[in-house]
């Protein structure tokens, strides 16, 4: 591409970057904390792939619990599968900002591991369903339709809050945008463990332990971030801080607990076939917990 205007022989030097940009270039550190958890996910990465695959067998299951089963990993793609474009997002701010090296390291990690929760998701779907993904699947039950129904309007909620957050990005600093991070992180850490824990099937097991273990880094990674920037925090910051960690538990209110009317745009059979779904892989003996 030519150079619309040629400043080397004009200057000495060569004028400011104009900001946001993720040049100049340093590797500051600070936060020696973070550095430890970045140690750590490096030392605790997996592959969904080299899970106990070998001990699982769909046929096991009637077709109504493959299809429920299906649908609780259905429900938390929404969440696991949009997470790494959300995070990348986070990662790229963290360079034009260029905060300290660690902090851009350990949003790397996070990018990273959800990338691998988004394929557990995969593989436990595409296993279960014996089909590439769930909207254009045949259920094979009456429930599974249902179920089919409650993922097309789970997609579309998360199209708008997607819309939503990539016009946020710009907006905010990065103390108030993980800070509604922080709310699912606390939460999916602890949910997870509780399904590593009831789960009968070897590799949910499995699975549930290691991102139970991943959540737990991003809560560290930003509690870090908060005891560092929320001291000198504005006021301004702190009121929009309080509305992002309430919007935080609300977008993932649907694979914690179940989903506002107020907040989620669903029709009204949503929350009892979701019910019916949980019922049903409950007695399969996939550990969702109960109400």
């Amino acid at each position: 591409m030519a150079l619309k205007e040629r400043l080397a022989g004009t200057m000495r030097e060569p004028p400011a970057i104009e900001q946001p940009n993720v040049f100049p270039l340093s590797w500051d550190v600070q936060t020696k904390k973070l550095e430890e958890i970045w140690d750590a996910s490096q030392r605790e990465y997996w592959d969904p792939a080299k899970l106990s695959w070998d001990t699982f067998d769909p046929s096991s299951y009637s077709w109504e619990e493959r299809e429920c089963i299906a649908y609780w990993w259905t429900l938390l793609s929404v969440f696991d599968a949009s997470a790494p474009p959300v995070f990348a997002e986070a990662l790229i701010k963290t360079y034009e900002e260029h905060e300290e090296d660690p902090v851009r390291r350990c949003f790397f990690s996070i990018t990273r591991d959800e990338q691998n929760h988004e394929q557990m998701c995969r593989l436990a779907i595409t296993k279960l369903l014996d089909h590439t993904d769930p909207m254009t699947y045949e259920p094979k039950t009456e429930l599974g339709k249902k179920a089919q129904l409650n993922t097309k309007w789970l997609f579309f909620n998360g199209s708008r809050y997607w819309n939503g957050y990539k016009k946020a990005v710009p907006k905010y600093s990065l103390a108030v945008l993980f800070s509604s991070f922080l709310m699912g992180e606390i939460a999916a850490a602890t949910i997870f463990h509780q399904m590593a824990a009831n789960c009968q099937e070897l590799i949910f097991q499995e699975a549930f332990k290691h991102i139970g273990k991943d959540e737990g880094r991003h809560m560290a990674i930003c509690m870090s971030l908060m005891e560092r920037d929320y001291p000198n925090l504005t006021d301004e910051d702190k009121s929009v801080i309080t509305r992002q960690i309430r919007a935080g538990y609300l977008f993932l209110s649907a694979v914690l607990f179940e989903p506002p009317e107020e907040f989620w745009d669903l029709p009204d059979d949503f929350i009892e076939v979701q019910r019916k779904c949980e019922a049903v892989s409950r007695a399969a003996g996939f550990g969702i917990p109960e109400y």
